[in-house]
């Protein structure tokens, strides 16, 4: 074993590797390498990377935020909102005034719902995009959460048909992100903001195949038609392999135990057909410009003068 001291050598300066700062070729190559590389990607950022936060759109070490939904919905203690919730209130009415702003004169349009995991080229994306271009095509704007899969394809209709495309995206901890066929796009904070904007600014809703959210804002549509909230507001399914077991399930359990009327289901048309979707709420669009009109359909049937049951 040598007993001679060994040189100390120099760290090795920011974006080399240690080969190269032992000073071989080797090293020095892969050294060089991995700067480079390092260099090129910092550049990139990773998809996963990227968070928006409201109006704001925050990457990499930014992006690690507490929801604002979450934040607003977890109670630490008593007292808690004394220091918190007032100051919040003026950011959900921030997205309030920014939603109304945005959309005043957007004019007739249909809020269509349906799964961000349906995969492009499937039957399901197809059906959308019909969808899409249809409504652009009768003079209605689109309008869905931004996201991709169902509601990326009904965007992409929109701006096919030469219509307006509007996206309303939300913040959640898995980020979508605005889809690129999106004219006019909104990010909110908060679920109800958003959901508001969904309502206030549609005429009717075509909801295709989907999970949780779509189950959300079809349920949240029918009560506030059923509770009279929205008058002569068309609701459409389209798919009737896939909602039928729901609808059945309805009729059989809800109605049967007594804890909807029947009359309720009226509330509900599903179709098949992109084209007889997009007529139903055509129709469906002139009785909502026009409420002193007919009052057939949707939003005048027997169930919708009561209140919901349960």
């Amino acid at each position: 074993m040598s007993t001679e001291p060994q040189q100390q050598e120099d760290p090795a300066p920011a974006g080399r590797t240690a080969g190269e700062a032992a000073g071989t070729s080797t090293g020095k190559a892969a050294g060089k390498t991995a700067a480079k590389t390092a260099g090129e990607t910092r550049d990139i950022p990773a998809p996963a990377g990227i968070r928006h936060k409201g109006p704001l759109e925050l990457r990499r070490k930014a992006a690690k935020v507490t929801m604002s939904d979450r934040t607003l919905l977890d109670t630490k203690g008593p007292g808690q909102f004394v220091h918190t919730d007032p100051w919040r209130v003026l950011r959900i009415q921030s997205e309030f005034v920014e939603g109304f702003g945005a959309l005043a004169d957007l004019g007739p349009a249909v809020s269509v719902f349906g799964s961000a995991r349906t995969v492009p080229g499937s039957l399901n994306y197809e059906l959308a995009v019909e969808v899409g271009r249809q409504l652009a095509e009768a003079g209605l704007a689109v309008i869905t959460g931004g996201g991709p899969g169902s509601m990326e394809a009904a965007n992409k209709g929109a701006v096919q048909g030469n219509g307006v495309s509007v996206g309303l995206g939300i913040e959640l901890p898995f980020e979508q992100g605005m889809n690129q066929w999106v004219d006019l796009g909104i990010n909110f904070r908060y679920f109800f903001a958003r959901k508001t904007m969904f309502v206030k600014y549609a005429q009717g809703f075509i909801v295709l195949p989907g999970g949780l959210g779509t189950l959300d804002e079809l349920f949240e549509a029918m009560v506030l038609v059923q509770t009279r909230k929205v008058t002569s507001f068309p609701i459409v399914l389209i798919g009737t392999a896939f909602w039928s077991p729901m609808l059945d399930w309805i009729q059989t359990t809800l109605v049967a135990e007594g804890m909807m009327s029947e009359e309720d289901l009226d509330l509900l048309q599903v179709v098949d057909d992109p084209a007889l979707a997009v007529e139903l709420v055509v129709e469906g669009a002139a009785r909502h410009r026009n409420p002193n009109g007919s009052t057939t359909g949707n939003g005048s049937s027997p169930g919708a003068a009561g209140g919901t049951r349960g």
